[in-house]
């Protein structure tokens, strides 16, 4: 989506805060983004020591390491479960990530790799921490990750998330960007330029009159923007699959300026630039369950991260950053400060006293910075199993639209949310495509 890799000094000058994205697991891996000379621009990825920390109340934590085994013994009584079930996945993370990131109809190269892992993630991640794992350590660390799909944990298939981020996080890390995610869009767009292209913001467009001539226009925007652009090019039958798409929770975020490192009691949280705080997985499930009701939970599934932990140029010398949400139902006023707070107070006693200023977002305020976080949905729409596959319509290329010159590449097409690129490097092949371009012709 469009605004979503942007940083910027939300609070006080000298603290560079991410606006949207902050950890960046399938950026480092994204197909797209690899074959591009980013690094070339000032791309620079920082691998913390350890993925993911999620700590308990007892003042331990579970933590994601790059190495299977020294997660899996954090984990007691699950430590041979673990290895068990990431094992495999990682040995195929090469295989896997290009299956899974790829649209829903494509033929898939690694079929018995897609399979194997299909047959797991398509359950929910309530279902499956039932099924492999007895104690709550291990139930927790997953469910927090599987919570990243910003839907109820006792939906399917709520279990992909969990297993390809958890995969993500042993195979090559929850990175994130040296000088804040803003860096990764300003690489994007040197290497544009450097190809002749131009970039123009700050242009509200209206009318696809207001657009130059073009054989393809590609739109990074969700169905609702499509419907108010296009609706009348298209014939009826698209446009009710565009009006019932569904939208997902909201989120309210908040970034803190800070006067030193948060006081963790479990010391292992300082060694990952993410912390998920909200305790047991039950609590985790609660949470989500709530905002799924239309309520905002006393306490939240708080997803934080603390980059200036490993990139010193976030803040002024001894100084930090930190930055967390919650999901809250779409559209809600609520604020939730104080029981984002009191979630990281809990874990980490003093933490107020650290915080030199603070600074955040409603849904309402995300929706004010980009239209297509439709009341603070910042997924570009919910990722059922209906809208996964339907994404925003049920078409062989769901990128394409009935109108030949338009094309839809926001993360209301396939694989959805998530800083990766791939919506648009499928929705710019399906143009070409439709333009008489292959890969074995030029013109």
């Amino acid at each position: 989506m469009g605004g979503g890799a942007r940083s910027a000094e939300l609070t006080l000058p000298g603290f560079v805060h991410d606006v949207c994205s902050a950890i960046h697991p399938l950026g480092i891996v994204s197909p797209f983004f690899k074959s591009l000379p980013l690094e070339k621009y000032g791309l620079e990825w920082i691998q913390p020591p350890a993925a993911l920390a999620h700590p308990f109340d007892d003042g331990t934590a579970a933590v994601l390491e790059h190495s299977i085994e020294r997660t899996s013994a954090t984990l007691p009584p699950d430590e041979r479960a673990y290895v068990d079930v990431f094992a495999p996945l990682v040995r195929n993370a090469g295989k896997l990530v290009r299956e899974i990131l790829a649209p829903p109809a494509h033929v898939p190269h690694h079929p018995w790799a897609l399979a194997r892992f299909g047959i797991k993630a398509i359950q929910s991640a309530e279902t499956f921490n039932r099924r492999h794992f007895k104690g709550d350590r291990a139930r927790s660390l997953f469910a927090g990750i599987a919570g990243h799909a910003s839907i109820p944990l006792h939906l399917r298939p709520t279990a992909a998330f969990g297993l390809l981020l958890g995969m993500l996080g042993h195979s090559n890390g929850w990175p994130i960007v040296r000088g804040g995610s803003q860096k990764l869009s300003d690489a994007l767009a040197s290497h544009l330029h450097s190809l002749g292209g131009r970039t123009v913001t700050g242009t509200p467009i209206n009318s696809l009159d207001e657009l130059p001539s073009a054989r393809a226009i590609l739109l990074d925007i969700t169905p609702r923007q499509l419907l108010k652009l296009a609706g009348d090019r298209f014939p009826p039958s698209y446009r009710w699959e565009l009006q019932k798409y569904q939208y997902g929770p909201g989120v309210f975020k908040m970034d803190w300026a800070l006067n030193s490192p948060i006081p963790w009691k479990a010391k292992q949280c300082g060694r990952a630039a993410t912390v998920h705080i909200a305790g047991s997985a039950d609590e985790i499930i609660a949470a989500e369950v709530a905002v799924d009701n239309g309520r905002c939970p006393e306490r939240p599934f708080v997803l934080l991260a603390q980059q200036s932990l490993f990139d010193p140029s976030r803040a002024p010398q001894g100084h930090h950053t930190a930055w967390g949400y919650c999901h809250v139902p779409r559209g809600s006023k609520i604020d939730m400060s104080e029981r984002i707070e009191s979630q990281i107070e809990r874990f980490a006693p003093g933490f107020r006293d650290c915080v030199v200023s603070r600074h955040i977002m409603t849904p309402a305020d995300f929706e004010q910075y980009n239209s297509n976080y439709i009341g603070g949905d910042i997924t570009g729409g919910i990722q059922t199993i209906l809208q996964i596959v339907a994404r925003p319509s049920l078409r062989l290329r769901p990128y394409s639209t009935p109108a030949d010159d338009l094309f839809i590449c926001s993360s209301s097409t396939p694989p959805g949310g998530a800083v990766h690129g791939m919506c648009g490097f499928y929705a710019a092949r399906t143009a070409l495509r439709r333009l008489g371009y292959n890969q074995h012709t030029r013109r």
